[in-house]
């Protein structure tokens, strides 16, 4: 493959002819060949909008001639229809801060717009640092980036996959609500609950973490961007940063902000902390579903299988027919994931040192991960397994009606150590509380059958109907 020369601060770099990148992107490649992971598409696109913001913002105060924002804009228009993906490939582990990333930014963009303007690769007609990275500095850009990015994933995927499955789950609840079961506390019998009391409360969990997502995500509408190297804003121009909102708001209709204390927004990562945390909410409370939905699914003989989940694969290389909670496994897988990312972004945010954080590219990759797997996964489980689950009302009526745990519902009538007495009967016995109850002389049997509806145990609040 034909390379050409070209010449960074630290001297002469061999660049593929054909490549769009140049030097810095280069010594990238080279210095940093550890994990094959890249910053998501994502968060290059974000990059890419960022830079042609700044472009017309730079064009409207003056400091960059139309001809060469005209340019710049295009090339970064290229990067956001996805017809440069392949120039993007530094690794996410790199070099503090992010610069590698945001010079393959500039690189790639100086060299396709000075192809606009009649020039070819490596004249830079447009000069990555002196046009395309003008009035801005890694140190705010890449942490603005973040937050753009960020906010975008979370709005235009995370967010609906929330509400869908919150919709879907409610629609469970109402499909179950009138299938009495045992509750169980601490994994034991415990007093009757429909099936779509279950399913509600499912669903106002994911209600609660989809308010907090939302809550958590408006600092990210906070920008450092203008700040420069240290939140001084030196080499901005009067009015950039005004400007650059202005830009960024037209393109995303999101409502983003200039931060009110600009070295504080630079410094420090409490926007994707708190985002993060929400992110590992919802983890938490996915996990805890999962894990309910795989147990009411269990069997199908020695389990549970008050539900049954719609077999979407075969469940074993060795044992015939066996069916696996394929997807409700796979939310699991990824719930820890994002549990773990939170932990690198917890550590990461901890570790900036007055003026920056250098540890802004694992933060990075690791937060647009948590979003994009997260609504990776509640689309796939709410789409292939959610939809599909079946209620098993007569294994639910059999459970129901052996509980012994209804005797509860004879405390107020017989006394607690009385109703105690019977439970222990029934286990000992193996008969049904009314057998006990009769037997024992402690109420009749008219009394006994209306304590011990299942449904009015599970719907007390409820009036009986006449």
């Amino acid at each position: 493959m034909a390379d050409r020369i070209e010449k960074d601060t630290l001297g002469e770099v061999k660049v593929p002819a054909n490549a769009y990148y140049g030097a810095q992107t280069q010594r990238a490649l080279d210095n940093f060949k550890v994990s094959g992971f890249t910053l998501q598409k994502r968060f290059i696109y974000a990059y890419a909008l960022l830079k042609k913001c700044a472009a017309v913002a730079n064009n409207r105060t003056g400091k960059l001639d139309d001809e060469k924002a005209h340019a710049i804009c295009s090339a970064s228009d290229e990067i956001l229809g996805g017809s440069l993906d392949s120039e993007f490939s530094v690794d996410a582990f790199q070099a503090g801060a992010g610069t590698s990333t945001n010079m393959n930014l500039n690189e790639v963009i100086a060299n396709r717009a000075t192809e606009i303007l009649g020039g070819s690769r490596g004249q830079y007609l447009i000069h990555p640092n002196d046009h395309v990275n003008m009035s801005q500095s890694t140190n705010d850009t890449f942490h603005a980036c973040l937050h753009i990015a960020a906010l975008l994933a979370i709005s235009e995927q995370l967010a609906p996959a929330l509400e869908k499955l919150a919709s879907s789950l409610e629609f469970k609840a109402l499909e179950f609500e009138n299938i009495v079961k045992t509750g169980r506390t601490h994994l034991m019998d415990a007093v009757p609950v429909t099936l779509g009391q279950e399913f509600h409360g499912y669903a106002g969990i994911i209600k609660s973490n989809l308010k907090y997502l939302n809550e958590s995500s408006d600092y990210l509408k906070e920008l450092c961007i203008g700040g420069t190297a240290t939140g001084t804003k030196l080499n901005a121009s009067q009015g950039y940063i005004d400007a650059f909102i202005e830009q960024l708001n037209s393109h995303t209709a999101m409502d983003f902000r200039a931060a009110a204390n600009i070295f504080e927004a630079q410094q420090n990562t409490e926007a994707i902390v708190k985002s993060s945390n929400a992110l590992k909410s919802i983890a938490v409370s996915l996990t805890k579903i999962s894990n309910d939905l795989r147990l009411l699914n269990s069997g199908p003989v020695a389990g549970l299988a008050e539900i049954t989940m719609p077999a979407v694969q075969p469940g074993s290389s060795i044992m015939p027919a066996k069916v696996n909670p394929s997807l409700a496994e796979m939310l699991n897988m990824a719930c820890f994931q994002v549990i773990g990312n939170d932990l690198v972004i917890t550590q990461a945010s901890q570790a900036g040192q007055l003026e920056l954080n250098v540890m802004m590219p694992v933060m990075a990759f690791n937060l647009i991960m948590s979003i994009e797997v997260l609504a990776g996964a509640i689309n796939s489980f709410n789409e292939r397994c959610l939809s599909g689950i079946k209620a098993n009302e007569g294994r639910c009526t059999s459970l129901v009606d052996r509980n012994p745990i209804l005797v509860t519902a004879l405390t107020p009538y017989i006394g607690y150590e009385k109703a105690a007495l019977v439970a222990k009967e029934v286990y000992v016995q193996n008969k049904t509380i009314k057998e006990v109850v009769l037997e024992m002389k402690l109420m009749s049997e008219y009394e006994v059958d209306c304590l011990l509806d299942p449904k009015k145990l599970a719907k007390p609040d409820k009036p009986s109907e006449k």
